[in-house]
């Protein structure tokens, strides 16, 4: 599901300010969610609990605001791979609570490294030079795993409360740094449909993930979850004619496969 909103959230990205996009389309995930917790009558856990989630929006504003500008002025199917590096972090967290990786996992890590390093560079007229948009994917991708040690954290007594703490945080945060910088958060009508889309499947897979890390560790449900660069980078293909050098598909495949090895070991 993420593959799908994040491709679109790209799209809009091209012809609206990042930080507009997250706002608009995390504001509508929220009152998408809210209505769902209403619904099922979830109760409220508690402000304490609920405070490494608020930690979780903090990140994932961050992160999302640079995975879409990063989608926005380079090539999807390099800025989307990349963030398959996020889960290190969480693994990384596990490891310093006794789940240590295995030999498969620390394979799967190295696959993701050298993956990202293929996509990262790229040479021209004799120089190397970091690929447009890929900085701000490995910036994207610390912000993702800091999200996932976040949520973990905070999803214990309600996952969905949890995703609701990280989106109220992201939403408010997100809006004074729009209005301090002097963006409109009126986003054109034309957009709005797309916007919508994104704000929905985004929150719908948040749910699932914080659901997810209340029964398995937090760093293999990242890690599997973390496969959605494949969707991003069919669709960029399909839809946009998007088109990759064989030494970049090659990146883009090491990167995601590595994340696999991480999940089966």
């Amino acid at each position: 599901m993420w593959g799908v909103g994040d491709f679109l959230g790209g799209l809009a990205s091209r012809r609206l300010a990042a930080i507009v996009v997250v706002v608009v389309s995390q504001a509508i995930g929220l009152a998408g969610l809210l209505v769902w917790i209403a619904a099922t009558r979830d109760p409220f856990p508690g402000v304490p609990e609920l405070l490494p989630a608020a930690g979780a929006g903090v990140a994932v504003l961050a992160g999302v605001t640079a995975f879409y500008r990063g989608l926005a002025i380079g090539a999807m199917g390099i800025v989307a791979p990349i963030t398959a590096a996020g889960p290190v972090v969480p693994l990384a967290v596990d490891a310093a609570h006794g789940t240590t990786p295995t030999s498969l996992q620390w394979l799967g890590i190295a696959c993701i490294l050298l993956g990202v390093a293929t996509l990262s560079w790229e040479g021209a007229h004799g120089q190397t030079r970091l690929a447009s948009g890929a900085g701000l994917a490995i910036f994207a991708a610390l912000g993702f795993g800091l999200y996932f040690v976040g949520i973990d954290a905070g999803a214990d007594e309600s996952a969905s409360w949890a995703v609701v703490a990280a989106r109220l945080t992201a939403v408010s945060l997100g809006a004074v740094v729009a209005l301090a910088s002097s963006r409109s958060l009126r986003a054109p009508r034309n957009l709005l449909p797309m916007l919508v889309a994104v704000g929905l499947i985004d929150t719908a897979a948040n749910v699932l993930v914080a659901a997810a890390t209340t029964y398995g560790a937090a760093g293999i449900v990242a890690v599997l979850s973390s496969l959605y660069p494949i969707v991003t980078m069919v669709l960029a293909w399909v839809v946009v004619g998007e088109r990759l050098g064989a030494t970049k598909r090659a990146g883009g495949v090491i990167a995601v496969a590595g994340a696999a090895f991480v999940a089966a070991g």
